[in-house]
C-alpha cells in the first residue's frame, strides 16, 4: 500500500492523517520489519518502521495469554491475540488462515479483507 501507484495507497495515506489505529504487538513489529526487509531494502523497511513507532495513530499491546484459535498456522495466532487484547474493531488480513475465526463466537473476532477497509475508509469521508 505504500508505493505511490499501489491500489491500496489511500489506506496508507489515511493512517498517516491518522484516520485510524493500529494495534500491534512487538511480535507484529518484528514480523512486519521481517516482511518489509523481504519486499524492499532493509534502509527503507526500518524507515516505514520507525514511522508506526512515531504515529500517535499506533496502540502497543502485549497479549499475555495465548489463545491459540488458528491451528493451520500458529504464526498468525499473534495478530488475533493482539486484537483481542486491544478490542479492536476488526482485524484486517487476506490471509485464509483467519478465516477460522468466523466461526469462533468467544472471544469473537471480526476479520475483514484489504477491499473492505478502504471500502469503509471511503465510506467514513
Amino acid at each position: 500500500m505504500i508505493p505511490m501507484r499501489s491500489k491500496y495507497r489511500n489506506v496508507w495515506e489515511s493512517f498517516l492523517c491518522e484516520e485510524y489505529v493500529i494495534c500491534i504487538s512487538n511480535d507484529i513489529l518484528t514480523e512486519y520489519l521481517e516482511i518489509l526487509t523481504q519486499k524492499v531494502n532493509h534502509t527503507f523497511a526500518v524507515r516505514i518502521i520507525n514511522v508506526l513507532l512515531k504515529s500517535n495513530n499506533v496502540k502497543f499491546y502485549d497479549p499475555h495469554y495465548h489463545f491459540a484459535l488458528i491451528t493451520q498456522d500458529p504464526d498468525d495466532n499473534k495478530f488475533v491475540d493482539c486484537a483481542i487484547v486491544a478490542s479492536a474493531d476488526f482485524l484486517v488480513s487476506e490471509d485464509k488462515h483467519f478465516n477460522v475465526l468466523k466461526g469462533i463466537t468467544f472471544p469473537k473476532v471480526n476479520v475483514i479483507t484489504l477491499d473492505q477497509f478502504q471500502e469503509n475508509l471511503v465510506r467514513g469521508r
